[in-house]
């Protein structure tokens, strides 16, 4: 289980509605079982909802307790914190039972079933509460474990292109950009602006996210660097169908290693070089985006997969398609989709990502360099 900060409560936080349905829904679980449950006591309509309502009241009443004291609770060591809120949660349960009981007694509705002492009454509310709140804190605390293993691998994926982007061009832009100093400074400030924009964004992957408008403008940064070293040999054809939903919440640098890859297996290891064709259209709630170049076949026994942001890939060399994957997995849940292939001397890649309401924007009006250049 994935490591929490000293800071964060390692109490399950019972404050947030779909957790105190968890509880409610549990609660009401433990009534139908008694109800279906063969040879005991016989349950009309008015015990059955007669005991949800008393089950659904001590689940909430517990869960509310938790919530209050869950900051308190998680400065206590596990064991000991734990150990009080059952506690806490059963006595809370004993006493209300124990109110209703008398309630019930002296305004001789019936409610509680004859021959039930008070005793027996409140504490068996009280042990059937707590098994309760221990299986939803129990599930809860594994769920909540289980997200920050996801939280923790899409952080290990943003580093691992982090520290992918690094050595891969680096070297190569560097020296680039030392042969324009005499020859064409204001192409080479403009080179190193563009390259320090680059790896600012390559440095921050995992810490927030960013953008479509961000994403495209780094991509048209990196293919101004990489055009710098190919010149003519690598052509970038821009689709953009209007309108596009600009505004659109991204993790950080998910569409220049695809671009990356375009170039590096693609364009330049053909003679001639090659155009990169890149389109983005909204279609419906979804932005779609297809990256297509020309590339050699693949290489004998080297199978190129079929992704999709659940599937791991078979091939080694295809390590970054399945860490954005990953990461597009985790951002967007089952929506996205990712598939990628090679087809008669294209290989294209395309991207399914669900749009949330409010992420159109205005057109995007060109890259950081054009305005650098202004």
């Amino acid at each position: 289980m994935a490591a929490r900060a000293p800071s964060d409560p390692w109490l399950p936080d019972l404050c947030r509605l779909p957790r105190l349905a968890v509880m409610l829904g549990m609660a009401e679980l433990v009534v139908v079982v008694l109800a279906l449950a063969p040879g005991g006591a016989h349950w009309d309509l008015e015990r059955f909802v007669t005991g949800s309502g008393f089950s659904l009241w001590l689940a909430l009443t517990a869960a509310v307790l938790l919530c209050v004291s869950r900051q308190w609770l998680s400065k206590l060591s596990q064991p000991v914190g734990t150990a009080l809120a059952l506690f806490g949660s059963g006595a809370m349960a004993a006493l209300g039972a124990s109110m209703a009981f008398v309630i019930d007694d002296s305004l001789g509705y019936g409610l509680v079933p004859q021959g039930v002492s008070m005793g027996r009454f409140a504490w068996g509310s009280a042990a059937t509460t707590t098994l309760i709140v221990a299986v939803v804190l129990r599930y809860l605390y594994v769920n909540d474990g289980w997200a920050a293993q996801v939280r923790a691998s899409a952080r290990a994926e943003a580093d691992a292109l982090q520290a992918r982007i690094k050595p891969h061009f680096l070297f190569n832009s560097m020296n680039t950009i030392a042969g324009l100093v005499r020859s064409d400074p204001v192409v080479a400030e403009r080179a190193v602006l563009d390259l320090s924009d680059l790896f600012r964004a390559a440095l921050g992957a995992g810490e927030s996210d960013s953008t479509l408008r961000e994403e495209i403008e780094l991509c048209e940064r990196y293919f101004a660097i990489e055009q710098l070293r190919l010149r003519d040999r690598l052509r970038v054809a821009w689709r953009k169908a209007e309108p596009l939903p600009w505004r659109m919440p991204m993790p950080r640098l998910v569409l220049q290693p695809l671009l990356e890859n375009a170039v590096l297996h693609g364009v330049s290891r053909l003679p001639g070089g090659g155009e990169i064709e890149v389109e983005l259209a909204q279609q419906g709630d979804e932005l779609a985006v297809c990256i297509r170049n020309p590339a050699p076949p693949p290489r004998e026994g080297d199978v190129l997969p079929t992704l999709d942001a659940g599937n791991q890939p078979r091939s080694g060399n295809r390590h970054a398609q399945f860490s954005i994957a990953q990461r597009l997995r985790y951002t967007y849940g089952p929506r996205a989709r990712m598939v990628a292939g090679w087809n008669e001397g294209y290989y294209q890649v395309d991207l399914r990502l669900p749009v949330a309401t409010g992420a159109a924007g205005p057109a995007a009006t060109g890259n950081s360099t054009g305005k650098r250049n202004a």
